[in-house]
């Protein structure tokens, strides 16, 4: 059993460790990231003696959590502007906390009515964002199991057959080639192969380009894909005009909004997805823009009966009779965290408008770099950011040269991807604690000059 004491005791330490953790990180007194070799750190953490004699004490534990934390990256440090990973917000925190005592895989709902209702109820609030009155969804753990559950959702609109007699050969997945990788290795999870992924037309910046979508394709499509917003550059395909094409021809239309939905919560922003309606599935990202932990990814589907086919079960111990409110039916893992309790709980403390406004700020400092670079000489940056997402180059060298530079000497954490076949370095802003102060830093930074974050 639980020795309580040592519990509250090991709580308060972790509590004030944390604490710390952040405070330092918020500050940006440390550095916003540490890399030291495996072996190297498993020393340094004990971790060979540890899992072989165990013995941790509470304050034993204070020693081994300041040694682990300053480690790893930090994402609420203002120099951390890498990749689509949240800032966490406390709640979400909280959240986790108590999901670790309480261990409830609520989608068996007996398991766990209160989270289970908790997650009906953000469902239902996502639903009503994006415009699904109507539909149904759940929450998986993370963007890459979420697009594959909505494409086993199209693929049995399209073949009913398919979970019982396999796979045509004649199936195809539309998506343009900015979209994330989860989508062309759902294809191969699907049985479909990625000779199934067709590239459609995009621009120069990698997005579909409506008008050069062709009148037919040599495969049957299961779905097309667009992004809302592409992962490498933060655009927008055109979701409206998209979405008609699909109506047009009777092709589910799938949005791969991990990252953008939550603009949904900001009206200055909210016009990004116009047309996201039109979708018949959706994917939404809570550890991304709605500051959760990871993981918390929604599926939405217009039609709830179509998330209900997605996945055809039998197992006497758990299917029989009826369900009532299990979501067990509707995703890939049968043991599935608390995940809706922290998005709720950040809603409940921060509201709408509050997760709204953080959108809307991380956009706008985004746009201000995008401001402050293209003055200096030197900078270049192919496209004006739509959200929190901006690409450019330094000079005619190798990008990721400069990338290493600055990860190597702690200052910034960057990220790159290529546009049009060039590789540009990424600037994600991510935490609330970046101001312009530490863009103008990282300009100077780049640049050859010496940090004053």
């Amino acid at each position: 059993m639980w020795d309580i004491e040592e519990f509250e005791s090991a709580a308060r330490v972790a509590v004030e460790e944390l604490s710390r953790y952040v405070a330092d990180s918020q500050s940006g007194t440390a550095r916003v990231l540490n890399r030291t070799p495996p072996r190297e750190l498993a020393e340094r953490l004990h971790l060979p003696e540890l899992i072989e004699k165990g013995g941790l004490t509470p304050e034993a534990f204070r020693g081994f959590l300041r040694a682990f934390l300053d480690e790893g990256t930090r994402l609420h440090h203002p120099a951390y502007l890498a990749h689509q990973v949240a800032s966490p917000d406390f709640p979400a925190a909280l959240a986790d906390f108590v999901h670790g005592a309480t261990n409830n895989p609520m989608a068996v709902y007996e398991m766990g009515a209160s989270a289970a209702t908790v997650e009906f109820e953000v469902l239902r609030w996502m639903l009503d964002k994006v415009g699904f009155p109507d539909g149904g969804g759940v929450l998986t753990h993370g963007g890459s199991l979420a697009n594959l559950t909505a494409l086993l959702a199209a693929r049995a609109r399209a073949v009913p057959s398919a979970w019982e007699e396999g796979v045509p050969g004649d199936l195809a997945i539309l998506a343009p080639s900015s979209a994330h990788y989860s989508v062309s290795r759902a294809a191969s999870i699907l049985g479909m192969g990625q000779r199934a992924v067709i590239p459609l037309p995009t621009d120069s910046l990698g997005r579909i380009d409506v008008a050069r979508l062709p009148s037919s394709f040599d495969r049957r499509p299961i779905a097309l894909v667009a992004g809302a917003c592409a992962t490498g550059t933060g655009l927008h395909d055109d979701l409206r005009a998209v979405g008609q094409w699909c109506r047009e021809r009777g092709i589910w239309f799938h949005v791969d909004a991990a990252h953008g939905a939550s603009a949904l919560l900001s009206e200055r922003h909210a016009h990004l997805l116009d047309g996201i309606s039109l979708a018949d599935s959706v994917i939404w990202d809570a550890h991304k823009m709605l500051r959760t932990s990871g993981l918390s990814a929604a599926v939405l589907v217009r039609r709830e009966g179509d998330l209900d086919a997605a996945f055809q079960q039998q197992a006497s111990y758990l299917f029989y009779g009826d369900q009532g409110f299990d979501l067990i039916s509707r995703t890939v893992e049968c043991t599935k965290a608390a995940l809706g309790l922290k998005v709720f709980l950040n809603l409940a403390w921060r509201g709408e408008r509050g997760l709204g406004d953080y959108v809307a700020r991380q956009y706008d400092t985004a746009h201000r770099f995008w401001e402050l670079a293209r003055e200096r000489p030197g900078f270049v940056l192919p496209y004006e950011p739509e959200s929190n997402i901006v690409c450019f180059r330094y000079g005619d060298g190798d990008q990721t040269v400069i990338r290493e530079r600055l990860m190597a000497d702690g200052a910034f954490h960057l990220t790159s991807t290529e546009l049009d076949g060039v590789r540009h370095l990424r600037v994600t802003v991510m935490a609330p604690a970046t101001d312009e102060r530490h863009l103008e830093a990282l300009l100077d930074t780049v640049a050859g000059g010496r940090s004053t974050t």
